[in-house]
């Protein structure tokens, strides 16, 4: 099911699916969050990007000296570093590059 929001509260990201209902629950320890996608969220701490999905399972794991982050939209999300823009799917597999 799509993720419609992440709202935070007292410590937590509560992950909102389509219907409105919480599909997960994400302690905000685990990293800042950067950007929500489709499917999936990003998150970020101590060099390194995470993503997960829609039930709270981490799915993805990339350095953040892979790029800056930039946005999330659809099934991806970009990160732009020297000029460039890369692409990544929710498995922080490289999808694409074009420049900045």
């Amino acid at each position: 099911m799509a993720i419609s929001d992440v709202q935070t509260r007292s410590g937590f990201y509560y992950v909102i699916d389509s219907s409105g209902k919480k599909s997960a629950t994400i302690s905000a320890s685990t990293g800042d969050l950067m950007g929500i996608a489709s499917d999936f969220i990003i998150l970020q701490k101590s060099g390194f990007y995470y993503t997960y999905d829609e039930k709270g399972k981490k799915i993805g794991t990339l350095s953040s000296s892979t790029g800056e982050f930039k946005n999330a939209a659809g099934f991806s999300f970009n990160l732009k570093k020297s000029g460039f823009i890369y692409t990544y799917d929710k498995f922080c597999k490289k999808t694409g590059t074009r420049p900045a």
